[in-house]
């Protein structure tokens, strides 16, 4: 493991430390602020909106200035985006703040690029697990301490915290170095995006993924505190036990091929939203969240079989394209999630259950194709 990969590893840690300090609580703080759900859900759709229109430039920008460069505008936009929601005391302040945070999420592709680089003799689904593993970590620790700050100090105290985290992480990415800008090859002969069959059709079949995993996840803490009287303490902890899962399916699934990984990491949430569906009691609610752990992993490794359908000079936009796909669908699932809980707030759960099936039935279809099996040219698998 190169320095470059340890000083981002050590960056994302503290990064998932500071970010799982306060985004478990987002739904929660927006209440108190006087959103409703159907609120709640339209300001977590215009949160992927926002994210939706950062990711094709970052990644573009990417591939023509560097990954370097857009890494670190993505940490100082957060840095300043936690210290506007730590002094906001209205909707009319922190959701502004809330959506430039969302912007940050432009820093996937050329974050992903970064490690692809970087990896050595890594394979490409190991190197980005690993790292997902390292935020991953960070956000065991981040619910429990948010929790405790919010029960002691009220919520404003747990963006506060926040933003002194991002400080000490902002610090750490600043000391990787620079990466060439690549050009095409002739063992990877440049092709347009847009006319590769097999990754728009991957990338078509992951949004859909995308969509049904991130139903049920907005307003879970909302039906928890609301309906089954789960406390802010309690909450943390789920969250924290989310974040253990997810470093475990993350070290469990990266060693696995790529797209297999992906399939599982569905089932993953599927279980998720199951247990949540049936669950009467904290345990089965644990239980629940420490399969959550499977969207994180689902993700990374759709990533990682990604770069075996293009080449290396336009990497990056192919993984902003594809972040930008996914995006769109974390738009939209919010909307129907402040729908279905304004309707019957358990509804959520059974209706991502038969969609999380409907979406593995249709990437097992794909994944077949042989349009969108990796390139003999460029595995992601040695």
């Amino acid at each position: 493991m190169n320095r470059d990969i340890i000083f981002v590893a050590i960056s994302l840690f503290t990064w998932g430390l500071g970010e799982s300090t306060f985004l478990p609580f987002q739904p929660l703080y927006l209440q108190q602020l006087g959103a409703t759900p159907l609120n709640i859900g339209a300001i977590f759709g215009a949160y992927g909106i926002a994210a939706t229109l950062a990711h094709i430039p970052a990644g573009y920008m990417a591939d023509k200035i560097g990954r370097r460069p857009m890494m670190w505008l993505a940490w100082f936009l957060g840095l300043a985006a936690t210290g506007i929601m730590a002094i906001s005391r209205s909707l009319t302040l922190f959701v502004p703040g809330m959506l430039l945070y969302s912007v940050t999420l432009f820093v996937l592709a050329p974050l992903n690029s970064y490690i692809t680089a970087a990896r050595g003799k890594w394979s490409v689904g190991r190197a980005i697990t690993l790292i997902s593993a390292a935020f991953n970590l960070g956000t065991i620790l981040g619910p429990m301490l948010g929790g405790l700050i919010g029960n002691r100090v009220g919520f404003r105290g747990i963006f506060s915290i926040s933003a002194a985290i991002f400080a000490v992480s902002t610090l750490f990415i600043l000391l990787i170095r620079k990466q060439p800008v690549d050009n095409y090859t002739e063992a990877e002969p440049g092709k347009s995006l847009f006319k590769n069959s097999g990754y728009i059709s991957f990338v078509l079949a992951f949004s859909l993924a995308t969509f049904a995993m991130y139903l049920p996840q907005p307003l879970s803490p909302n039906y928890l505190q609301n309906e089954r009287g789960i406390d802010l303490i309690r909450i943390g902890q789920l969250y924290s036990i989310g974040g253990l899962g997810i470093v475990i399916l993350n070290l469990g699934l990266g060693q696995l091929n790529a797209r297999k990984g992906y399939l599982l990491g569905q089932i993953g949430v599927g279980l998720f939203s199951f247990f949540l569906w049936i669950g009467r009691n904290y345990y089965t609610y644990a239980l629940a969240y420490f399969w959550l752990g499977g969207f994180r992993s689902s993700r990374s490794l759709a990533t990682a079989h990604i770069r075996s359908l293009v080449n290396s000079a336009n990497m990056g936009l192919a993984y902003g394209l594809a972040e930008t796909a996914t995006a769109f669908s974390t738009f939209l699932a919010p909307l129907l999630a402040g729908y279905l809980y304004e309707y019957n707030p358990v509804s959520i759960y059974p209706v991502s259950v038969g969609m999380i099936f409907t979406s593995i039935l249709l990437n097992l279809i794909i994944l077949r194709s042989p349009k969108v099996t990796p390139s003999s040219n460029i595995s992601i698998y040695s």
